[in-house]
């Protein structure tokens, strides 16, 4: 019985030095918690000043929990208080986000011509979905215009402070 478990033991742990020789990177705890230091870094930083903008902007304006329009954070300020909850609640939703992208700074290596394609159309996505509602979000709360228009000038300054900063159309993909 001892034997069958130590035999499906070693052969689970040489499945996962395969994936890993395959990928070209050992999987640790720290490839989810510490980004690698190329493009995927910055791009990281860029998400996360969007989403901070949102965070302050929420903490400084919101005075009564009522004040938030999103119903889930606003459950969890109800419950937790302005403060705790709203912290709670930005790192639990925007945890999957960072974890997804340190990893993919440790393990995605895509040729330059594909990834220059990839990453614009990344970068879009990112600007729309995650800045553009984020910028849209924190500056609800002094700037009344429609929501669309503020979630268009988000997506807007976030693909151009990327393409500024983070510059996806280089070829330095394999550093």
């Amino acid at each position: 019985m001892k034997e069958t478990v130590k035999q499906s033991s070693s052969l689970k742990e040489m499945e996962e030095k395969e994936i890993q020789l395959k990928l070209g990177v050992t999987l640790t705890p720290k490839c989810f918690i510490v980004p690698r230091k190329n493009h995927w870094a910055k791009r990281i930083i860029l998400v996360f000043s969007f989403i901070f903008f949102d965070y302050i902007s929420t903490l400084v304006f919101c005075q009564a929990s009522h004040q938030e329009a999103n119903p889930y954070v606003r459950i969890f300020m109800e419950n937790l208080g302005i403060p705790l909850g709203l912290t709670l609640f930005v790192v639990l939703a925007n945890l999957p986000i960072y974890v997804t992208l340190s990893l993919d700074s440790h393990i995605v290596r895509i040729p330059s011509k594909i990834a220059a394609v990839i990453e614009i159309v990344l970068d879009v996505i990112f600007g729309w979905f995650i800045a553009g509602l984020h910028f849209s979000g924190g500056s609800s709360w002094f700037w009344y215009t429609p929501d669309l228009t503020r979630q268009v000038l988000g997506a807007f300054l976030y693909c151009l402070m990327a393409f500024l900063i983070v510059k996806p159309h280089k070829t330095r993909y394999y550093n």
